[in-house]
């Protein structure tokens, strides 16, 4: 299967059968995501493999529910590594923990590439985050390549998961990703024509 032949066949699955992905298949797509581009090559991105059914459970009751979180056999759970950044990334990781947020006008300055070398947390939230979603969707394109299946999700509570899985504090959950065989095949959502998406 050719890249296009994986962007076209991919959809977000959420019924999984109950094999289990091999460690070999998990570690092709974690390697997917290690090769990813990032800004400066700051690589800014750490991942936790859960694949504990007790630990999968108690994902799902803070996931709102979702009981493909707890059914599929492997959940990735995404993060945004602020140590990647440095003393940006450490000054920037203060500010989140005491609940600042970025005004719009600082995420459009940020957006539109503001080069200014003072330090920008907005920058270092945009860029992060930004890198660890590239690298998330090489892990989602590599697993359709591999006949798996997967399912962005944000529909959850960080911070508990962060806390039950003892995640060090200068890890941000940016979303979990399931994974395993499908045993579903959703339809192809609507999408806009070529030329409504073009200026």
């Amino acid at each position: 299967m050719d890249v296009f032949e994986a962007i076209e066949a991919r959809r977000s699955v959420r019924k999984y059968k109950k094999k289990r992905p091999t460690d070999e298949m998990i570690d092709k797509v974690l390697e997917a995501a290690r090769i990813a581009p990032s800004t400066s090559n700051t690589q800014s991105w750490k991942f936790k493999v859960v694949t504990d059914p007790a630990l999968r459970k108690r994902i799902r009751e803070v996931a709102y529910g979702q009981r493909f979180v707890e059914e599929a056999p492997v959940v990735i759970v995404c993060c945004l590594d602020f140590e990647a950044f440095k003393e940006r990334g450490r000054q920037t990781l203060k500010l989140v923990m005491r609940g600042v947020r970025p005004s719009l006008e600082m995420v459009l300055r940020s957006v539109k590439g503001n080069k200014d070398k003072d330090f920008d947390p907005e920058r270092v939230v945009i860029n992060g985050t930004m890198n660890v979603t590239i690298a998330v969707e090489h892990m989602i394109l590599t697993a359709q390549s591999l006949g798996l299946a997967t399912c962005w999700v944000r529909a959850f509570d960080p911070s508990a998961v962060g806390e039950m899985l003892d995640l060090p504090e200068e890890l941000v959950i940016v979303n979990l990703l399931t994974l395993g065989y499908p045993d579903q095949k959703p339809a192809a959502r609507p999408r806009k024509k070529l030329k409504e998406i073009l200026l």
